[in-house]
């Protein structure tokens, strides 16, 4: 029943997906980056709510009272959010559950992927050129800064790429480069994800996944690897605390 309904969904992210990224490329010429990013958060919670409806997946967030809010002047301190990686679920649902717009930072291969990387070219996010060696993390500085000037937060999953459940990936010190480079403080996340989605997976087994904000780490004075190490032993005892049977 699991593999049926996870079908089922998979077709319903495929008929929402097509319409909302034709109409992001035929409005961009002269929308504005908030319509658009709009226009993506409605495809996001298309595919979640679907989840949840198709595939009995619910989440549970804890921790919001930990994100950063306004400083005195009334304008939305910066954040770079660095998230644990298990599934493709956390990248949907991080953009619906915070307060502030989003900014991913992603290999610019993704854009090629037809009507999904479509869509998401034509908004306000930091793609990497592998291929520019040094000069692309200077354009993501460039980028980050201009980015969180305007109230976008910064998310990456220090990890790379999709972790097995139980798991701990090589954590990469890219997001506290950043950070130190802005001076913008790190919020550490850690998602237990793959109980319900797995990393490689197409079924989807019902359950509550969550969500854990942990408190913003200021990152001005420290040395990015030592920053990294920091948020790697949070995460990484979080998803303990989360998801013990996975660790046993």
């Amino acid at each position: 029943m699991s593999a049926i309904r996870s079908f089922v969904h998979l077709l319903w992210m495929l008929v929402t997906v097509i319409p909302v990224a034709f109409w992001m490329l035929a409005t961009a010429p002269f929308a504005s980056a908030k319509y658009l990013l709009g226009c993506a958060n409605f495809f996001l919670a298309c595919a979640m709510h679907g989840l949840r409806a198709i595939c009995g997946v619910k989440w549970q967030v804890m921790g919001l009272e930990n994100l950063p809010g306004l400083d005195a002047q009334g304008k939305p301190l910066p954040a770079i959010l660095l998230v644990k990686h298990q599934s493709t679920l956390e990248t949907f649902l991080m953009p619906l559950i915070m307060p502030r717009p989003l900014a991913y930072v992603f290999k610019k291969e993704i854009l090629y992927i037809p009507f999904f990387g479509w869509g998401i070219g034509r908004l306000e996010m930091i793609h990497i050129d592998r291929k520019a060696g040094k000069q692309a993390f200077a354009k993501v500085v460039e980028q980050g800064r201009e980015l969180l000037a305007k109230g976008i937060w910064i998310i990456m999953f220090p990890e790379g790429t999709r972790i097995p459940r139980g798991k701990v990936g090589q954590y990469k010190s890219g997001g506290t480069r950043l950070a130190v480079d802005t001076g913008a403080p790190v919020v550490p996340i850690a998602v237990t994800s793959a109980k319900c989605w797995p990393r490689k997976g197409l079924v989807k087994t019902p359950g509550t996944i969550e969500v854990s904000i942990g408190k913003p780490i200021p990152s001005v004075g420290r040395q990015p690897d030592e920053l990294m190490r920091e948020v790697q032993d949070w995460i990484e005892a979080e998803m303990r605390r989360l998801d013990p049977e996975a660790y046993r």
